[in-house]
């Protein structure tokens, strides 16, 4: 069963269009002509691509190996699943495919593999990370995780996943050598890095955890000067035994050093715990619509 979003079901297919145009783009402009196996089938496209060279001219292109390895895992899915999955994930790795031709005219910028490796994580990483927030995905491990995991309880989806990208990741290691397999990692981690900024948002906030012995008049002029709400959680230490109350308040990142100020000036003996938020959602942050 697939996971739905509450948007209109064609604004959901032009996101996943436009991702996997972005991941298509990252594919042709940097990874593939500069020989970087970031995982995933894609990356064992490029594989495929260099081996096959000495056979069919230029070797076999990627979008071919995409929709070769990807078709029999989904039928696969759907025997194990049920007919009615993976219906989105399934026109996602099609029009990944579709992309890869309509995008592999496209120039390659540069030739210097750390830029290629910066440049294309980031843009394969915007590209999948709005596929995933169409609740969708490419296809490739992923997918093949789901299957084996199917058979093999014992490991979780993501385990497995892991598994089969360092398998691939490790055989660019082989063909394209050790430098070009360590680039492909520092794009590997720009990616996540940047899927994690889009799913988890990038509306960056601070939480502060305050104990103090003054917490009416702390939470007060919280209140007063920076018109945050402050909530109170009941603790206890478990050296002195003691019930304390800890504020919570979740402020701007601008804000928190005043936070900090009116703490210091109110208690010099409390303790503070600032976090990081990376989203935040209600009154005075992101509203809900």
């Amino acid at each position: 069963m697939e996971l739905r979003s509450n948007r209109k079901p064609y604004i959901d297919y032009i996101i996943i269009i436009i991702g996997t145009t972005l991941l298509a783009t990252a594919l042709n402009m940097f990874f593939i002509p500069l020989d970087l196996v970031t995982g995933g089938v894609t990356g064992l496209a490029i594989v495929v691509k260099k081996i096959t060279e000495s056979i069919v001219p230029g070797g076999i292109p990627p979008w071919i190996t995409n929709i070769v390895i990807n078709i029999p895992l989904f039928l696969t899915a759907i025997i194990i699943k049920g007919k009615n999955f993976g219906g989105r994930s399934l026109f996602s790795t099609f029009y990944l495919s579709f992309a890869l031709i309509y995008t592999s005219y496209l120039p390659q910028p540069t030739s210097d593999i750390l830029l290629g490796s910066v440049f294309g994580g980031a843009l394969a990483g915007i590209g999948l990370g709005l596929v995933f927030s169409a609740y969708s995905t490419t296809g490739g491990t992923d997918l093949a995780g789901s299957i084996i995991q199917h058979y093999i309880g014992h490991y979780s989806v993501a385990q497995i996943m892991l598994m089969l990208d360092a398998i691939i990741i490790l055989s660019g290691y082989f063909i394209f050598g050790a430098e070009k397999a360590m680039y492909a990692l520092v794009a590997v981690f720009i990616t996540a890095k940047i899927v994690d900024a889009i799913l988890e948002g990038i509306h960056f906030s601070k939480a502060a955890f305050i104990i103090s012995d003054n917490n009416e008049q702390i939470s007060k002029e919280i209140m007063s000067q920076l018109d945050r709400g402050v909530t109170g959680l009941q603790g206890t230490g478990k050296f002195s035994k003691q019930r304390k109350e800890v504020l919570l308040c979740v402020v701007s990142k601008k804000e928190i050093v005043k936070l900090k100020e009116i703490v210091r000036e109110i208690d010099k003996n409390s303790f503070v715990i600032v976090a990081d938020v990376k989203e935040v959602v209600g009154e005075g942050f992101i509203e809900y619509r």
